[in-house]
């Protein structure tokens, strides 16, 4: 059974869905940092670089926009079949963001703009009718192009989605004409506007969990705030009638820990995930790349090590693309499962991976096994992932998960001391600050016990919780 569960506060919007009481999906919006990824300005072009065929563009945000230009033409008007010129610098552009701006770099533009709705997508400068692959009914492709051929504007493309197989011809072509006039709006904006303007906002995370999420196979949406429970009922009365007595009013407390979801989402900053067999993972990340390792634990199997490293693998593989899905982990991933020798097992667990990328919303290719052993996968990313929302850079050791050891502060210490002694002689010593753990382990070391002996000196050793673990303060007395 799957749920969707929405909690709303004026501060931020978090959405948790669950299958089976598991956790699968979540996502998050807050006020004060909204995404702008779908959203649609106008601009003007602040650099063009020749050689990355790529140009800068001021949207009015913090960051210019990179927009990649390939051959370094664009179309001089927003539709297909517009004659393309040379982009210029401080040319005006309309560009459609498709990636959230990441620590130093800005966000990514695109020309080739689409609009979503329900049950279909707008091209407005593409000219084809596309089907997602999902439908895989050879009759009901045919049926949902031929409706949608017939209302297509001209010199605009259409992708049909996956929730418009079963919809009623009527359904899909007021969602095309809503979209049509969505984009009248946008094109009468963007000549009112001046040189940097949002001409389009992507709906915010309440409208897009009815429009990407509340698909048939969910069998309810529970809300804990009224206000937004009635504007969701609203919309769903309008695009889906028949769904409206699947959403429901939470009035409890709190939504998310009564339904167990609390501890879960916790557990998404771990880098440990425990499987249910005894085994575990160990998710690392780093700038360019995401490495998960497999590991065995306490699960030891009940036939032989062939089968146990099997079943293992198979059922990591099952928490490994949940844990891609619910953390929102993009770009290049390594997974070091266990080996296996028999070639028809690792064919398999390949296998086994594909048919869970399919199931998800960002575009997911498992490549191969390379010759390490290791299996490479990629993972499509435009928004900002969970880490980035939930946390921000330890000022203790600055992103690095360690810092220095007591022994190695102490060694850094005496180092630090035979400087100032060499130059300035201190008769009453020095005063050694630093956090409690560190302070209790060195009180205990003989390693200032030299300084006494070298330059009779002695250094006093005191506690602070307001000094960072790995930091210290050394004064003279």
């Amino acid at each position: 059974m799957k749920k969707i569960y929405v909690n709303v506060m004026p501060e931020e919007t978090r959405m948790a869905i669950t299958d089976d009481g598991q956790l699968i999906g979540l996502e998050l919006e807050r006020a004060n940092s909204a995404h702008l990824v779908g959203n649609i300005y106008k601009g003007q072009v602040q650099n063009v670089l020749k050689g990355m065929q790529a140009a800068f563009v001021d949207i009015g945000q913090s960051k210019n926009a990179f927009l990649y230009v390939g051959n370094g033409k664009v179309a001089t008007e927003m539709r297909s079949d517009a004659p393309r010129e040379n982009i210029t610098l401080g040319q005006d552009v309309i560009v459609q963001i498709t990636k959230d701006e990441v620590g130093s770099k800005g966000p990514r533009g695109t020309m080739h703009l689409t609009i979503p709705g329900r049950h279909v997508v707008l091209m407005p400068n593409s000219a084809y009718i596309g089907i997602s692959h999902r439908i895989d009914d050879v009759d009901e492709r045919q049926r949902l192009h031929d409706i949608v051929a017939e209302v297509c504007p001209a010199g605009m493309g259409i992708i049909i989605r996956t929730a418009a197989a079963g919809q009623p011809a009527e359904s899909i072509t007021s969602d095309i004409r809503y979209l049509v006039r969505v984009w009248e709006e946008i094109m009468a904006k963007s000549k009112r506007a001046g040189h940097s303007a949002l001409l389009y906002r992507d709906a915010d995370l309440v409208i897009r969990i009815v429009r990407d999420y509340f698909t048939d196979d969910v069998d309810r949406m529970i809300i804990d705030d009224e206000k937004t429970y009635k504007r969701v009922r609203d919309l769903v009365k309008t695009v889906s009638p028949q769904a409206e007595d699947r959403i429901e009013h939470y009035s409890g407390t709190n939504i998310f820990k009564d339904n167990g979801l609390s501890e879960a989402i916790s557990n998404l900053n771990s880098r440990i995930v425990e499987l249910k067999s005894g085994g575990f993972l160990v998710i690392d990340k780093t700038e360019a790349m995401t490495v998960i390792d497999v590991n065995t634990g306490s699960f030891v199997g009940d036939f032989n090590l062939a089968d146990t490293v099997y079943k293992l693998n198979i059922e990591a593989a099952d928490e490994i693309m949940r844990q891609l899905r619910l953390r929102d982990i993009g770009g290049m991933i390594l997974v070091d499962f266990i080996d296996m020798e028999q070639e028809e097992q690792n064919q398999e667990l390949l296998e086994r991976l594909r048919q869970c990328a399919a199931a998800d919303r960002s575009k997911t290719n498992v490549v191969d096994i390379t010759a390490l052993g290791l299996v490479e996968i990629t993972r499509r990313k435009s928004r900002k992932n969970l880490d980035s929302l939930l946390y921000c850079q330890c000022p203790a050791c600055q992103g690095a998960g360690a810092v220095m050891s007591p022994e190695s502060i102490a060694i850094k210490v005496c180092r630090d001391i035979r400087r100032v002694e060499a130059n300035h002689h201190a008769p009453e010593g020095y005063v050694l600050q630093l956090h409690t753990q560190a302070a209790n382990e060195i009180k205990t070391m003989d390693i200032f016990q030299n300084l006494k002996k070298e330059f009779g000196v002695v250094v006093e050793v005191k506690s602070s919780r307001e000094i960072m673990p790995g930091c210290y303060n050394l004064t003279q007395k």
